[in-house]
């Protein structure tokens, strides 16, 4: 089923799907609020609303008739372990002109709308601490800190690359493939208790027909698929400057456990990032997963200055 957002009007305001038309001008509002041009980033996800409307949410309010804002979200169905759909806001903005005059709002109060006519029930983003007036606006907004743990690691910062290669060496690792859907459905679903091989085949297809985006890796043991990792490079969400690295599941056979399979995928994964220039690589840890938390700082992630936010619906 196709979702299409229906035009929303108060007085002079009007707020709407985004178009591809619309492109220069999400560039222009984005590059004088931030003092950088991320127009790759944004054609990117305004082809990508084109190519598939029911995983986007991509707003413009509208005032007299001109593009005053924008809003991008993207529909989250089974990172970091969630079970429900919930909406990432990814990037927003109003032209500084028009600030201060409920444009924000507005727009804010058409995408929830439009995410509760599609059963999301939450939506969440992230922001860094020092952000101020984007923390203001989600204090304003009714969004609050999120229970989850925002984790991040310095790719320049190695702990001991002696280690990490001696981690890589110990198995096979490789690229994810579409030939490896079921058995990392299978170790998914052994961690989860769902069945979630939809979301799984999507994100696999996704790396491969958009390689610079997926860096995502399987490892085999015996023939079988003993482990994997999702990530993705993240080339402006958020706001953004320097792309990062975002790692979505990692999962590892049971039986495997304690072998030393989520330590290879790391250290592939972080020299795999080296190569593409990425210097910084960040996951989201729902609370009490210490198993995965252990597995995280043992590898040299920390704390992250991003804090995570969200706002049930």
């Amino acid at each position: 089923m196709r979702h299409s957002t229906a035009e929303v009007r108060s007085g002079t305001l009007a707020a709407r799907a985004l178009r591809p038309s619309d492109v220069a001008d999400v560039v222009a509002i984005d590059a004088a609020l931030s003092g950088r041009t991320r127009r790759a980033y944004f054609e990117r996800r305004l082809a990508l609303a084109q190519a598939d409307p029911e995983r986007t949410l991509q707003l413009a309010v509208e005032e007299e008739g001109a593009l005053a804002g924008f809003m991008l979200g993207r529909v989250l169905e089974g990172e970091f372990g969630r079970s429900e759909p919930e909406l990432r806001l990814e990037a927003f903005g109003v032209r500084a002109a028009r600030q201060r005059r409920g444009l924000g709002t507005a727009l804010g109060a058409a995408f929830e709308a439009e995410a509760r006519r599609r059963g999301v029930r939450a939506v969440r983003t992230s922001a860094r601490w020092r952000e101020h007036a984007l923390l203001r606006f989600l204090d304003r907004s009714g969004y609050g800190l999120a229970s989850a743990h925002v984790l991040d690691r310095a790719l320049a910062s190695d702990l001991d690359p002696d280690a990490e290669a001696a981690a890589r060496d110990a198995f096979d690792l490789r690229t994810l493939s579409t030939a490896d859907a079921d058995g990392i459905a299978r170790i998914d679903q052994r961690h989860t208790g769902r069945n979630r091989r939809g979301f799984l085949c999507r994100a696999i297809a996704e790396g491969l027909t958009d390689s610079a985006v997926r860096v995502s890796l399987a490892v085999r043991v015996d023939g079988a698929i003993g482990g994997f990792l999702m990530a993705r490079v993240d080339y402006g969400d958020f706001g953004r400057a320097e792309p990062v690295a975002i790692i979505d599941t990692v999962g590892v056979d049971p039986l495997r456990a304690r072998c030393g399979i989520g330590r290879a995928l790391l250290a592939q994964l972080f020299m795999n990032l080296r190569a593409l220039g990425v210097e910084r690589v960040e996951t989201v840890v729902a609370p009490g997963n210490l198993d995965l938390m252990g597995l995280f700082y043992r590898a040299g992630f920390g704390p992250s200055e991003r804090l995570a936010f969200r706002k049930d619906l």
